[in-house]
């Protein structure tokens, strides 16, 4: 053949082996999530490339078959084609022994070149630039190719999954998704502006109520207001002026006797209609959730949704109520400053750029939020901030005391009958200088 014959055929190969790889990164980079949405939608290719994946072994043999051939034959093709023509323009300038190899070097490198450019690298990075478009592109002259190449394709798989079972590896592909998978795709979505800064928030609290239990939102115990069976009127109505909730408990003697709680909806009604009461009755008191403290966020919403309530009473081992917690809790858990932001400015206070004060009651997520920290050593351990001090510590805290973790230092600044009241959380020169050097 001609040299122009050699070079028509030399680009035919190229084309189809750039093809090949074109298909091959396309179909195996495909998201089956959005395959399925197309597939849904009435196109019929996706649901053909869904279905190759699921059986990929024939369709990667038929390609690496087609691949390989093409490199061989295009590579005799090319030496022969070439060689001659570059050993003459070598030998204008050099007529030693070394002239033919030198040739044979140039025509092989020149057609690896060209092969690794145009049938491999673009055809590639084009694949990774819209698979799942290119996938359903090409799904039907794959077909085609597959059935040709299905009985040396079908030996080649039979050897290969000999040698997998002689080596017991597992072929099989794991496709579940992960909260790890969701949470990767959240956070690509927000670099990418597909997700605003309050969304990403939103989504990223409401995977954490799987792992927040119930204590890290619940009101706490000696900041729960309740009332008691032989509560006076009077009492009743300065409670329910003075504390902005819309239900209270109702105990025997003390907070431990949990009876049940009122709504407010339910006094007031008798108040507007000039009824009177002296004391609490069956006909307010209405019964309680009671819940376990181990509890997760995401469980106690199944509660709610079970029971159709939208209270319940916190309780540890020892059938001791440790707060209470209510829907809106959670809501605001979810919704952060948003819904309250009064409440988290009183527990997270910034003094400046590098310290601030916070309440010992503030949860560990949302310290983590709030100074960009990854995460606290074995945080299943405590829910607060005063829990990690006395995990850290090992005694009850003092004030001075302090823990140093993550490039803070974090320091009892007030106690309050052994309880950690308030803590100065400030950024150590470490970390100082190595945001100012990420800054540069």
């Amino acid at each position: 053949m001609s040299l122009f014959q050699n070079i028509i055929v030399i680009i035919a190969l190229i084309t189809c082996a750039g093809f090949l790889s074109l298909s091959e990164i396309a179909l195996a980079g495909a998201r089956k999530i959005k395959l399925k949405l197309l597939d849904e939608a009435g196109d019929e290719r996706a649901g053909r490339v869904l279905r190759l994946q699921e059986n990929s072994a024939d369709f990667f043999a038929a390609s690496q078959i087609g691949l390989n051939a093409i490199a061989i034959l295009g590579g005799i093709l090319g030496e022969a084609a070439f060689r001659p023509y570059l050993v003459q323009l070598v030998e204008r300038y050099y007529t030693g022994a070394w002239a033919q190899t030198i040739g044979f070097t140039l025509s092989f490198t020149l057609v690896t070149s060209l092969f690794i450019l145009f049938a491999d690298l673009m055809p590639k990075r084009m694949a990774m630039i819209a698979p799942e478009r290119i996938a359903i592109s090409v799904i039907k002259p794959i077909g085609v190719f597959i059935t040709i190449c299905k009985p040396l394709a079908w030996l080649i798989n039979a050897f290969a999954n000999l040698i997998f079972r002689l080596l017991k590896i597992n072929t099989t592909r794991d496709d579940n998704i992960t909260f790890d998978d969701i949470s990767a795709i959240v956070d690509a979505g927000a670099q990418a502006g597909v997700l605003q800064q309050q969304e990403h928030h939103f989504i990223e609290n409401v995977f954490e109520l799987e792992e927040r239990t119930v204590p890290s939102s619940m009101t706490t115990r000696e900041n729960v207001v309740y009332f008691t069976l032989k509560e006076s009127e009077h009492s009743i109505r300065q409670k329910i002026a003075e504390y902005p909730y819309s239900k209270f408990l109702v105990c025997n003697e003390q907070i431990d006797q949990v009876i049940g709680y009122v709504d407010t909806k339910d006094i007031l009604v008798k108040i507007m209609n000039n009824q009177s009461f002296i004391q609490l009755n069956e006909s307010t008191i209405r019964n309680v959730l009671i819940i376990p403290d181990s509890l997760t966020l995401s469980e106690l919403l199944d509660r709610f949704r079970a029971t159709k309530e939208k209270i319940a009473v916190v309780m540890n081992e020892y059938a001791l109520v440790v707060g209470v917690i209510t829907l809106s809790d959670i809501m605001i858990t979810v919704m952060g400053d948003w819904v309250s932001p009064m409440e988290e400015e009183q527990q997270i206070i910034k003094r400046d750029e590098n310290s601030w004060l916070i309440e010992g009651t503030t949860p560990i997520e949302d310290i983590k939020h709030a100074l960009n920290i990854e995460d606290f050593p074995e945080w299943e351990n405590y829910e607060t901030i005063a829990g990690f001090m006395m995990y850290r510590l090992r005694k009850i805290p003092r004030p001075a005391d302090f823990v140093e973790h993550e490039g803070f230092k974090f320091e009892v600044v007030d106690i309050d009958h052994y309880k950690i009241d308030q803590l100065l959380v400030t950024k150590m020169p470490v970390q100082l200088n190595q945001e100012q050097d990420q800054d540069q």
